[in-house]
């Protein structure tokens, strides 16, 4: 008896393994490098190394970029920061949809998003680049605009012709202050994601 239920133990454990449905790839986008690490254009690696530090998680350095597995509920949240730099990151999110069978619509995208305040959520099902160069090659590698992202305000403060230099600029003092809450809230987000789907986040998150 024992031997059987560990048969079908084992034969569920594998069709959990296989079910495409249950498995998500949460890209966050960034530079690498030390010099980059603190910038406003790195939310998307913040936001996972967050995560990854609440969640004890460890990222490992893989073909073309770093990934940390997080299971919560029976789902399976593959964490990913491309090593290919922001304007080639669509190679990166192709090769790990493709490698881990997981279907786009289960895909969900991080960036920082110049037209919305500090710290502001918008989560989208589809929608342009928006002048992100980061997602302008996402958009191109996989030849659709219908795929998740989750913006993440960064504001406009800043002169002409100086943005740049403040997207590739560290945060600030005082938006360093409400940091931890706005990425408990990212993280939340991820979760939701997962658990309830897209439309059940976008419900609940956005605007907060």
């Amino acid at each position: 008896m024992r031997q059987f239920l560990l048969k079908i133990f084992r034969k569920e454990n594998n069709k959990e393994a296989q079910n495409p449905m249950k498995k998500y790839l949460i890209v966050g986008l960034g530079n690498i490098g030390a010099e980059y690490a603190n910038t406003r254009h790195n939310i998307g690696f913040k936001v996972l190394d967050y995560l990854a530090a609440q969640e004890d998680l460890t990222f490992t350095t893989q073909k073309l970029g770093d990934l940390a597995t997080y299971k919560l509920k029976g789902r399976t949240f593959i964490l990913l920061k491309p090593s290919t730099y922001m304007n080639l990151s669509g190679k990166a999110v192709q090769y790990w949809l493709t490698k881990e069978k997981i279907p786009l619509e289960n895909l969900l995208v991080i960036t920082d998003d110049l037209n919305l305040p500090f710290g502001s959520i918008r989560v989208k099902a589809k929608g342009s680049d928006g002048g992100h160069n980061g997602l302008k090659d996402i958009q191109s590698t996989l030849n659709t605009t219908k795929y998740n992202r989750f913006r993440f305000g960064i504001s406009d403060a800043f002169s002409k012709g100086k943005q740049i230099d403040y997207v590739l600029g560290e945060w600030s003092e005082e938006e360093n202050k409400t940091m931890k809450e706005r990425l408990t809230k990212s993280v939340e987000l991820i979760k939701s994601f997962g658990l309830a789907g897209m439309s059940n986040t976008m419900n609940n998150f956005n605007g907060k």
